[in-house]
């Protein structure tokens, strides 16, 4: 890679923290297993006047996701779990679920909701292809899906994304009994399922989901700064957005991570650093392996980066879309993946697997070019897509070879 070319993207973020866009961030690149490009611009923390480091601590959101799917299917791995399972095999709240479906009404011509029995239970495929069924209330349009999920506590209007205050099989046991936003297997919707996944390590393994997470992903791979909380001797290393959002002026607010939560997010929770997530993202490069580390075999990682959705999944609502505001994307296991070269209308290559957070990190791992990038930012802003955008944009174009 052009280290010339790869000053363009130092030059944008530089500029953008200049002009108080982004409060900071830290961005990693390795090629071919190699780290050739590692910058922290800005701020850490804004208002303490505290400078942004490589070893700076994120609030990852959804970038958990993946981790935890990837947990999940080590236990694929072990013969314990199938993807064909129903989940009321390991979660007994998910068994006979009812979904909410919209009826038109002649007559007043509105659109009105009801219950009725779904045309079968929600998978473990289901789960990690997120067409499960379930929901996210920050998301839904589906009224009477939204309010059972403020009254099981997994939907809080005041704060986005923490379903963390039960305990977990409190928390499982009242999303089983909520109804479904849509029938399984039917529609691809962004939703809780990873949390519900999370669930499923939990009953499966016997452990709480950061400690299987710790003994299986984190401790093989060296991720030492990863969990579901920053103890008190890292917390003056967590990064934090800016008060208000400078596109809209709206209150940042981002999830209390200075102690354990009820329950360990799958979907939201995590905390990571730039270095730990670049030696995941580099090990399912590899096909499951790191520096003699193997946490997967190269078949199951080949599974998760395949296209699970084809064309019997309703794709109203586009992982592409979703994610990079741009078509030519599917999903697989855990992951957006690319289906072709073109299409897409940011650079990339097929095969190419990645995912992200609403604090404003993402990373990609791109197998034709060799390539892993991981950015780091606390910035919940709906411009989160134009700097995935920017980085897929502006890493690529400085491969040179």
């Amino acid at each position: 890679m052009s280290t010339e070319r790869l000053g363009k993207l130092t030059a944008m973020l530089q500029k953008d923290v200049a002009d108080k866009k982004l409060p900071g961030a830290v961005v990693m690149v390795a090629r071919k297993g190699k780290l050739v490009y590692s910058q922290a611009f800005g701020s850490q923390n804004d208002a303490a006047g505290a400078a942004m480091k490589a070893d700076s601590m994120f609030r990852i959101y959804s970038m958990t996701k993946p981790l935890v799917s990837t947990a999940l299917m080590m236990l694929v791995e072990d013969g314990k779990v199938q993807l064909t399972d129903p989940v009321s095999k390991f979660l007994p709240s998910f068994k006979n679920p009812m979904v909410s479906v919209g009826t038109l009404d002649p007559v007043f011509n509105n659109i009105g909701f009801k219950l009725v029995p779904a045309n079968r239970e929600p998978t473990i495929q289901d789960l990690l292809r997120h067409t499960s069924g379930i929901a996210y209330g920050e998301l839904t349009r589906n009224p009477l899906v939204r309010e059972a999920y403020i009254k099981a506590g997994v939907y809080k209007p005041a704060l986005d994304y923490d379903a963390r205050d039960l305990p977990g099989a409190e928390m499982a046991d009242a999303l089983g009994k909520a109804p479904l936003a849509q029938q399984p297997g039917t529609y691809w919707e962004y939703s809780l399922s990873v949390d519900v996944q999370g669930r499923v390590i939990e009953a499966v393994s016997g452990k709480r989901l950061g400690d299987f997470l710790q003994e299986r992903l984190f401790t093989p791979l060296k991720m030492v700064d990863s969990g579901f909380s920053v103890p008190a001797s890292k917390s003056a290393r967590l990064a934090e957005p800016f008060a208000k959002d400078p596109a809209t002026g709206a209150d940042n607010k981002l999830v209390d991570m200075s102690k354990p939560p009820g329950n360990d997010s799958g979907g939201a929770g995590g905390v990571s650093t730039a270095a730990d997530y670049l030696r995941y993202c580099q090990a399912m490069l590899n096909g499951g392996q790191l520096d003699g580390a193997r946490i997967l075999s190269r078949s199951t990682v080949g599974l998760m980066t395949a296209d699970h959705l084809g064309t019997a999944i309703n794709t109203t609502v586009n992982p592409g879309m979703l994610l990079l505001g741009a078509q030519g994307y599917t999903f697989g296991l855990g992951f957006l993946v690319r289906q072709g070269d073109g299409i897409a209308g940011v650079h990339g290559t097929a095969g190419e697997f990645m995912w992200a957070g609403y604090a404003g990190t993402f990373f990609w791992a791109e197998p034709k070019e060799q390539i892993c990038v991981v950015y780091m930012t606390q910035a919940p802003s709906a411009t989160r897509a134009y700097y995935r955008r920017a980085m897929k944009d502006l890493v690529s174009q400085a491969l040179v070879d």
